[in-house]
Protein backbone atom coordinates (compact mmCIF):
# COMPACT_ATOMS: atom_id res chain seq x y z
CA UNK A 1 0.00 0.00 0.00
CA UNK A 2 0.88 3.27 -0.78
CA UNK A 3 0.09 6.32 1.52
CA UNK A 4 0.19 9.52 0.90
CA UNK A 5 -0.05 12.01 3.61
CA UNK A 6 -0.05 15.83 2.96
CA UNK A 7 1.73 17.89 4.93
CA UNK A 8 -0.48 19.28 8.04
CA UNK A 9 -1.73 22.81 8.89
CA UNK A 10 1.04 25.41 9.17
CA UNK A 11 2.28 28.94 10.03
CA UNK A 12 2.16 31.38 7.50
CA UNK A 13 4.93 33.14 6.60
CA UNK A 14 8.74 33.46 5.24
CA UNK A 15 10.67 31.43 3.99
CA UNK A 16 8.55 28.83 2.84
CA UNK A 17 10.66 26.11 3.66
CA UNK A 18 11.02 26.92 7.14
CA UNK A 19 7.44 27.08 7.85
CA UNK A 20 6.39 25.19 11.25
CA UNK A 21 3.53 23.30 12.09
CA UNK A 22 0.69 25.18 13.80
CA UNK A 23 -1.01 23.75 17.25
CA UNK A 24 -3.55 22.36 14.72
CA UNK A 25 -1.35 21.05 12.23
CA UNK A 26 0.52 18.93 15.12
CA UNK A 27 -2.93 17.83 16.12
CA UNK A 28 -3.62 16.56 12.83
CA UNK A 29 0.28 14.74 12.11
CA UNK A 30 -0.19 12.96 15.50
CA UNK A 31 -4.02 11.77 14.64
CA UNK A 32 -3.38 10.86 10.96
CA UNK A 33 -0.40 8.12 12.95
CA UNK A 34 -2.53 7.23 15.30
CA UNK A 35 -5.52 6.65 12.89
CA UNK A 36 -3.11 4.59 10.53
CA UNK A 37 -2.27 2.52 13.38
CA UNK A 38 -5.53 1.75 14.49
CA UNK A 39 -6.76 0.95 10.65
CA UNK A 40 -3.99 -1.80 11.11
CA UNK A 41 -1.40 -0.19 8.39
CA UNK A 42 1.14 -1.30 7.67
CA UNK A 43 4.49 1.07 7.02
CA UNK A 44 7.48 -0.20 5.90
CA UNK A 45 9.20 3.13 4.94
CA UNK A 46 8.51 6.72 6.01
CA UNK A 47 9.40 9.53 2.85
CA UNK A 48 9.34 13.28 3.64
CA UNK A 49 9.81 16.59 1.58
CA UNK A 50 12.90 18.19 3.19
CA UNK A 51 10.58 21.21 4.16
CA UNK A 52 9.90 21.84 7.86
CA UNK A 53 6.26 21.13 8.07
CA UNK A 54 6.25 17.98 6.40
CA UNK A 55 9.13 16.84 8.27
CA UNK A 56 7.73 17.69 11.55
CA UNK A 57 4.36 16.24 10.01
CA UNK A 58 6.43 12.89 9.31
CA UNK A 59 7.76 12.87 12.40
CA UNK A 60 4.82 13.04 14.42
CA UNK A 61 2.89 10.55 12.25
CA UNK A 62 5.64 7.70 12.29
CA UNK A 63 5.87 7.42 15.83
CA UNK A 64 3.22 5.14 16.27
CA UNK A 65 5.31 2.73 13.94
CA UNK A 66 8.89 3.50 15.46
CA UNK A 67 9.95 4.52 12.02
CA UNK A 68 12.57 7.77 11.50
CA UNK A 69 11.34 9.00 8.46
CA UNK A 70 14.31 10.21 5.55
CA UNK A 71 14.26 13.30 3.92
CA UNK A 72 13.64 12.65 0.10
CA UNK A 73 14.16 16.09 -1.78
CA UNK A 74 11.99 14.96 -4.74
CA UNK A 75 8.76 15.39 -2.21
CA UNK A 76 9.56 19.37 -2.21
CA UNK A 77 6.38 20.07 -4.09
CA UNK A 78 7.42 19.47 -7.62
CA UNK A 79 6.10 16.39 -9.82
CA UNK A 80 8.14 13.02 -8.96
CA UNK A 81 8.20 9.72 -10.23
CA UNK A 82 6.29 7.63 -7.38
CA UNK A 83 7.58 3.87 -8.50
CA UNK A 84 11.20 5.04 -8.97
CA UNK A 85 11.42 7.12 -5.52
CA UNK A 86 9.65 3.62 -3.38
CA UNK A 87 11.77 1.53 -5.08
CA UNK A 88 13.28 -1.19 -2.87
CA UNK A 89 11.48 0.88 0.22
CA UNK A 90 9.48 -2.22 0.93
CA UNK A 91 5.54 -2.79 0.29
CA UNK A 92 4.03 -0.14 2.72
CA UNK A 93 5.31 3.52 1.84
CA UNK A 94 3.91 6.47 3.74
CA UNK A 95 5.21 9.53 1.41
CA UNK A 96 4.43 13.04 3.14
CA UNK A 97 4.77 16.03 0.86
CA UNK A 98 2.81 18.88 -0.50
CA UNK A 99 -0.21 19.48 -3.12
CA UNK A 100 -0.32 19.78 -6.12
CA UNK A 101 2.04 17.62 -6.58
CA UNK A 102 0.55 14.61 -4.37
CA UNK A 103 -3.03 15.03 -5.31
CA UNK A 104 -1.55 14.71 -9.23
CA UNK A 105 0.43 11.69 -7.82
CA UNK A 106 -3.46 10.07 -6.92
CA UNK A 107 -4.88 10.83 -10.46
CA UNK A 108 -1.64 9.46 -12.17
CA UNK A 109 -1.83 6.06 -10.16
CA UNK A 110 -5.73 5.66 -10.05
CA UNK A 111 -7.03 8.38 -12.62
CA UNK A 112 -9.14 9.63 -9.43
CA UNK A 113 -9.98 13.36 -9.47
CA UNK A 114 -9.24 14.26 -5.79
CA UNK A 115 -7.56 16.64 -3.84
CA UNK A 116 -5.94 16.29 -0.65
CA UNK A 117 -6.44 18.31 2.47
CA UNK A 118 -3.77 19.50 4.65
CA UNK A 119 -3.13 16.63 6.60
CA UNK A 120 -5.50 14.53 4.65
CA UNK A 121 -4.15 11.24 3.52
CA UNK A 122 -4.68 8.90 0.66
CA UNK A 123 -4.35 4.72 0.57
CA UNK A 124 -3.19 3.59 -3.09
CA UNK A 125 -3.32 -0.41 -3.56
CA UNK A 126 -2.39 -1.53 -7.09
CA UNK A 127 -3.80 1.32 -9.03
CA UNK A 128 -7.00 1.96 -6.83
CA UNK A 129 -7.62 4.33 -4.86
CA UNK A 130 -8.56 2.27 -1.91
CA UNK A 131 -8.63 4.95 0.99
CA UNK A 132 -9.14 8.89 1.15
CA UNK A 133 -9.07 10.42 4.47
CA UNK A 134 -9.92 14.52 5.88
CA UNK A 135 -8.17 15.36 8.72
CA UNK A 136 -11.30 15.57 11.01
CA UNK A 137 -12.28 11.74 9.62
CA UNK A 138 -9.17 10.86 10.66
CA UNK A 139 -9.31 12.72 14.50
CA UNK A 140 -12.24 10.70 14.78
CA UNK A 141 -11.06 7.52 14.12
CA UNK A 142 -7.13 8.49 16.20
CA UNK A 143 -9.68 9.53 19.22
CA UNK A 144 -12.41 6.88 18.70
CA UNK A 145 -13.58 4.43 21.79
CA UNK A 146 -12.59 1.09 21.38
CA UNK A 147 -15.86 -0.94 20.86
CA UNK A 148 -16.37 -4.35 22.83
CA UNK A 149 -17.70 -6.91 21.18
Amino acid sequence: MLWLLRHAEAADGLPDDERPLTDRGIRQAESAGLALARLGAQIDACLTSPKRRAVQTAQLACDPFGLTATIEPALAGEPFDVHELILGRGENVLLVGHDPSFSLTVHDLTGAQSRLRKGGIAGIAKGELVVLLRPAELTAIATAEERVA
